[in-house]
């Protein structure tokens, strides 16, 4: 079989790869190792979490109408109705894709594939097996969960982001290894539905690398949610053992700043990171290159080293997230079409989707200070905002990063409920290359969570109405 533009991968970036081939006239399939369409984001990560999550956010919201004197009873939570429901979510968004490729006439092969050569994949699938070339090729595999050999346990009481997923109970107590966005968002999801739940990370801080000013409202909110949260602290060993009381549980040993200790759970979710989806394709035989981290190399039109493949999304690199693997996979097709399509970003937006969210696009503080790049930095902290007062959500704070020369916005960072939806209009702004003048003269509707970022940029001027800031210290971050 012969098809001039094969995806190998059917996730967003693949789907969205495939699908606007499709649209512009080329012959494409989709060649996919599972069952279903929508890769790990639909089937394993971003959606069944966040629909999770959001079971998670009406537990609290329940309680924290008893500070309006609105008190209900104790919910009851039907596991099993629960998992049913995301379950249901997964399918209904995976029948929609399986009818948009039909409705397109993108064949779908479902099937392992490895690479014989630079046009010939062969693909197994059950009993069968098939030879399938190409004149191109768009590599979209994705990533995994990361795996430490240490932690190699055999217990269906050792989960992963995937088989956390899979809720098969509630667990007493639960230990997530990793304080990164996976960690905190399924630790939140667990300790809403009734765990007991504590983190450890290795670093000094949740979230590394994400903007501290940022993480401080999350970590003071999640101290209260969570059993425990332990910082700077190293997972030596674990062990499948018996209790006292007969029941099955893992020895946690840690080594942290109070010295070595260990302690019992009942679950342990290992989140620390994703690796590509690189090896036991058959990349060997072609042309392109891979390096130490397994990522695949490409060019700003999303070309390998190998003239009939392409590769986007998680297998070519960090930020591991669907809305780049989605985009990517636009330009590579629009590449192959004859278009001067590149990516070129200004602006990735990345949100972490836990209670409050965090969310960022563009330059940091962090790294404009690691790179000396001089910025001016503007806070605005939601205390001031009606509509956060009048939700109760007064933890959150929107802060820009602007040039101090041109004005123009250069990065976004907000933390509080719904940031996650409030960094678009953040991103768009660095990616229009808006000034700060422009977000604080662009007319909001009142009371919003939005305009949070018109006020900050007013505040960066010194003039915000809300709350009083001397000119002398506009700019200064102060």
């Amino acid at each position: 079989m012969h098809v001039p533009l094969v995806v190998l991968g059917g996730g967003p970036g693949g789907y969205a790869a495939a699908f606007l081939a499709a649209d512009l006239g080329m012959e494409v399939a989709i060649v996919e190792r599972d069952p279903r369409l929508g890769g790990t984001c639909l089937l394993r990560g971003c959606i069944p979490s966040k629909a999770l999550l959001h079971v998670g956010r009406v537990l609290a919201e329940a309680r924290e109408m008893e500070a309006w004197g609105i008190h209900f009873e104790r919910p009851a939570i039907d596991v099993a109705a629960v998992r049913a429901r995301k379950d249901k979510v997964i399918a209904t968004l995976t029948g929609g894709l399986a009818q948009l490729a039909k409705r397109r006439n993108v064949a779908v092969i479902h099937g392992q594939a490895r690479f014989s050569d630079s046009a010939t994949l062969q693909v197994e699938g059950g009993d069968e097996s098939q030879t399938l070339t190409f004149d191109h090729c768009i590599l979209a595999t994705g990533s995994r969960p990361a795996r430490i050999p240490a932690f190699a346990l055999p217990s269906s009481r050792l989960m992963d982001s995937t088989s956390a997923l899979d809720l098969a109970d509630i667990p007493a107590s639960l230990l997530v290894i990793g304080g990164g966005y996976i960690g905190l968002e399924m630790g939140t999801v667990y300790a809403e539905l009734g765990a007991q739940v504590s983190v450890v990370e290795l670093t000094g801080g949740l979230l590394p690398g994400a903007d501290r000013d940022l993480v401080k409202p999350l970590h003071q909110r999640l101290e209260k949610l969570f059993a425990a949260i332990h910082l700077g602290t190293k997972v030596v060993k674990i062990e499948e053992v018996t209790t006292p009381a007969g029941e099955g549980a893992i020895r946690v040993h840690f080594e942290g700043p109070g010295g070595a200790t260990s302690r019992e759970f009942s679950k342990v979710l290992v989140a620390v990171g994703r690796r590509p989806n690189s090896d036991g394709i058959g990349l060997e035989h072609t042309g392109v290159t891979v390096d130490a981290k397994g990522f695949v190399a490409v060019d700003d039109r999303q070309r390998t080293s190998d003239p009939r493949i392409l590769a986007i999304g998680d297998v070519c690199g960090e930020p591991m997230l669907a809305h780049r693997a989605s985009h990517q996979g636009k330009v590579a097709v629009e590449s192959l079409h004859g278009e001067p399509a590149l990516f070129a970003p200004r602006a990735i937006p990345a949100v972490v989707f836990t209670d409050p969210e965090i969310a960022w696009a563009g330059l940091t503080e962090h790294d404009a200070a690691a790179t000396g790049r001089a910025v001016e930095i503007s806070r605005y902290p939601w205390a001031a905002s009606g509509r956060a007062q009048a939700l109760g959500r007064t933890e959150g704070l929107t802060k820009l990063v602007v040039d101090p020369e041109t004005e123009q916005v250069l990065g976004v960072g907000i933390v509080g409920a719904g940031a996650g939806e409030l960094i678009a209009e953040g991103a768009l702004a660095i990616e229009m290359g808006c000034s700060a003048r422009d977000l604080a003269e662009t007319i909001h509707p009142h009371p919003t969570l939005g305009e949070t970022l018109a006020f900050s940029a007013e505040n960066h001027f010194g003039l915000a109405t809300e709350i009083y800031r001397p000119r002398s210290e506009a700019g200064t971050g102060r």
